[in-house]
């Protein structure tokens, strides 16, 4: 009857990097200008702008594979299936395994065989690929997912988000304090029950907004040519402030539900101010007030991980491990997610 997500696992981090933990840093701009404004006051504007408190980064000895196979292997156990019976395991990450201390991107052989490999499935009809798709990943995994078994392909897939961007981050600027480590999977099958995968919908901008988010070179010159992860802040807000909400409603009016019948907006976690600001933006739309209990927000602890930002609070959520928010039978609810490419995405889930 439909399409749903059965299990959910994530791996959270234990080791805590506070903002405190930044004050020794030496920032500079990104034409090489040292900032001259004392830490504490770029640490306390940025907690105030992002509403980021503190970030989990992973153990020195975990890669994103690792972190991604503990997600899986939860999600497993909760939708107490059979490994082997597993279709399609789809990863989705930015920069693959990063070995701690090195700046090495290994995605060869990609991270899905490898959590393949962990979970010792032997099942060679089990396909596992990686897909790169910026912090969307993880929903884009889904929606290929269920395409997949929407079409007979296949009958259960595994979709799993994992990144350890705190490997790739550039101490010398101010972004470095956004980003984070971490893992989340979910367990996707064909079901008897109605609901689940209602409607979706996914766009790539790649015209001027191609280079909003990038990989390049140190805001201090140094001796070497390692490479980070680097964004225009000011232009991601606003593509996403425009766009993003635009997509939610198309998905909303293509599923058929009330927006008044929405009980959770779950939205890629980087700025706790521009989540709330596509909230608003959204039910603007529909002339509507904007009630911020129905979207949670983890970035406060967890900081922005990436493709495991929805995952891992979809996970939390249906574990009742995430302050007073919980899923009912027949709950709707949104997910999106905007990030590098510039790629946008949306999905409509009844519970």
């Amino acid at each position: 009857m439909g399409i749903k997500i059965i299990g959910s696992g994530s791996c959270i981090p234990e080791a805590v990097q506070e903002n405190s933990k930044f004050i020794n840093n030496s920032f500079y701009n990104p034409d090489g200008s040292k900032i001259d404004t004392p830490n504490t006051e770029i640490i306390e504007k940025f907690e105030k702008i992002t509403g980021i408190k503190e970030r989990k980064y992973a153990d020195n000895d975990l890669n994103a594979s690792d972190l991604g196979y503990i997600a899986a292997k939860k999600a497993i156990e909760d939708a107490c299936i059979d490994p082997e019976t597993i279709d399609y395991i789809i990863v989705a990450h930015n920069f693959g395994n990063v070995k701690y201390n090195t700046d090495e991107i290994d995605v060869f052989p990609g991270l899905a065989v490898r959590i393949k490999n962990l979970l010792k499935i032997q099942n060679p009809q089990c396909v596992a690929y990686d897909i790169l798709f910026g912090c969307p990943g993880w929903l884009e995994a889904v929606i290929q997912a269920k395409s997949f078994i929407k079409s007979g392909i296949a009958k259960r897939c595994l979709a799993i988000g994992a990144d350890t961007l705190s490997r790739v981050i550039d101490k010398y600027d101010r972004d470095s304090m956004i980003f984070a480590d971490g893992a989340g999977a979910t367990i996707i099958e064909d079901s008897d029950e109605e609901g689940g995968i209602l409607s979706h919908k996914t766009e790539s901008y790649t015209e001027d907004q191609l280079y909003y988010l990038f990989y390049g070179k140190s805001n201090k010159e140094i001796s070497n040519n390692t490479r980070y992860i680097k964004m225009n802040g000011r232009r991601v807000y606003e593509f996403a402030l425009t766009n993003v909400p635009k997509a939610i409603k198309m998905c909303i009016d293509e599923a058929g539900v009330n927006i008044a019948d929405v009980k959770k907006i779950l939205l890629h976690q980087a700025n706790a101010k521009m989540d709330t600001a596509m909230g608003k933006r959204l039910y603007k739309l529909y002339d509507l007030e904007f009630d911020e209990d129905i979207m949670p927000l983890t970035v406060k602890y967890f900081g922005n991980s990436s493709v495991a930002t929805i995952p891992t609070m979809f996970d939390l959520i249906r574990r009742k491990k995430l302050d007073n928010h919980i899923f009912n039978s027949g709950d709707i609810i949104i997910f999106a997610s905007v990030g590098a490419g510039m790629h946008i995405n949306a999905m409509v889930y009844q519970y």
